[in-house]
């Protein structure tokens, strides 16, 4: 009889925690047109005796007990939460959780979608706590540059917080549990948020009404369908023909040879091939520019990764051909790697000089000149690791040209046509740093 009056109880629990729920959705829709496509992008499922709410990119996940008592303690707490969820999917929080140090990435995806959340000055989502939080954001905002998770994340680990300051954060911003997010249940699609957020992108274009003050929202979807860029898989364009003395197992056929070694003695029918091609960099040349705004560690960590990447896909011919040229407004010097040793000496000891104006015009003209002095036997590519502020050359150079940003930032000149352009993120150069002390 307890049991059954206990699973007539928990029915009861699931139909009323679903009507609130369902009532928290109408009122996003109403309030903000251009979130249905996200609402049906997520699937309420009840889950028992977990006693808090979280989503795997598919599904709502809920606890009927934790619905209804969140909601008897504040009745706005469910729109607040069901809006929380939903900007974490749409701004593809889930889909980084691997990729970073999991604290710090925890703290800055939920101060980001709170940030959001009291953007949109929707009045069913209205906190106790709204105010407490406005401040801590007024001056988040100020010393981290914005409020998107990523900016944030660069902030605190930069600027590391105390104990005591993570817990305050963590009872201010904290909604629901991310811990699902790192386990094989985790169910992510991450093409289907990736419509879902070019969808809702250009319906706040559209519907200029529903935009309720969505600076952080066009700022976080921005942030999360920008385009990413493989600097690996680029720098392998960079690759030509070449012959390295090796021997060529493919197409050496030992039959012959083991044959001829049994009938005459010491004479095999056929010699294995001493050469074979391979599609290795040997001639290539790096600019590094030294103006003012490119800090020393963020340049070397950007020679590091570019090394490190070369040296991973065994890019390097025995003898290599690489000038590393550092430029502000002129040319400031030019250092001749022809080894793996080389190159580890001068990411050891090599000094940056400059720290002028930005001209990528002398660069050219410097390796143009190089080209024609024979100094470079093939040169296929120049990469140019620069912050993009500077005067472009009007003349295609008759090599291929690379230049590498950090961060994206709409307000520099575009690139030319003839040359790729490349954006890192600032995480990948600081895990480069990490990795190589």
């Amino acid at each position: 009889m307890d049991t059954e009056m206990h699973t007539e109880k928990q029915k009861e629990m699931e139909q009323l925690a679903g009507k609130v729920l369902s009532l928290a959705r109408d009122s996003i829709v109403v309030n903000m047109r251009f979130m249905d496509v996200a609402l049906a992008g997520l699937k309420p499922v009840v889950k028992q005796n977990i006693g808090c709410v979280y989503c795997d990119g598919v599904h709502f996940y809920y606890d009927p007990c934790y619905i209804l008592k969140s909601y008897k303690e504040e009745p706005n707490s469910i729109v607040h939460m069901y809006m929380h969820i939903l900007f974490h999917c749409i701004f593809h929080h889930q889909f980084q959780y691997g990729k970073t140090e999991k604290e710090y990435w925890d703290l800055s995806v939920d101060i980001a979608v709170e940030n959001t959340v009291l953007e949109m000055g929707i009045s069913a989502s209205v906190m106790k706590k709204d105010r407490e939080r406005l401040e801590k954001l007024r001056i988040l905002k100020k010393n981290a540059g914005g409020l998107t998770a990523e900016k944030l994340y660069r902030y605190f680990r930069i600027n590391p917080l105390s104990e005591d300051g993570k817990a305050e954060f963590t009872s201010l911003f904290k909604v629901d549990e991310h811990s699902f997010w790192a386990t094989e249940e985790l169910v992510v699609n991450a093409e289907q948020w990736k419509k879902i957020s070019e969808r809702i992108k250009t319906d706040l274009k559209t519907f200029s009404k529903d935009k309720n003050n969505a600076e952080s929202l066009e700022a976080n979807i921005q942030e999360a369908t920008k385009e990413r860029y493989d600097y690996a898989d680029i720098l392998r364009r960079f690759t030509i023909m070449g012959e390295e003395s090796s021997v060529n197992d493919e197409e050496f056929d030992y039959i012959y040879y083991t044959y001829g070694l049994a009938r005459y003695g010491n004479m095999p029918l056929i010699e294995p091939l001493e050469y074979k091609e391979l599609h290795k960099i040997r001639d290539f040349a790096i600019v590094l520019d030294t103006s003012a705004s490119c800090r020393n560690g963020i340049v070397q960590a950007f020679l590091q990764k570019t090394y490190s990447i070369l040296k991973s896909t065994e890019h390097f011919f025995q003898k290599i051909n690489v000038h590393i040229i550092q430029c502000d407004n002129e040319v400031q010097s030019d250092t001749k790697i022809t080894c793996d040793g080389d190159f580890e000496e001068f990411l050891k000891n090599g000094k940056l000089r400059g720290f002028g104006g930005t001209d990528f015009r002398p660069a050219f003209d410097y390796v143009d000149s190089l080209c024609e002095n024979g100094e470079f036997e093939n040169l296929k590519g120049l990469i140019y690791f620069t912050d993009g502020f500077g005067i472009y050359p009007e003349r295609m150079p008759d090599y291929n040209s690379i230049f590498v940003f950090l961060d994206e930032d709409n307000t520099r000149p575009q690139v030319p046509v003839w040359a790729i352009k490349v954006v890192l993120e600032p995480e990948q150069l600081e895990q480069e740093k990490a990795e190589t002390k």
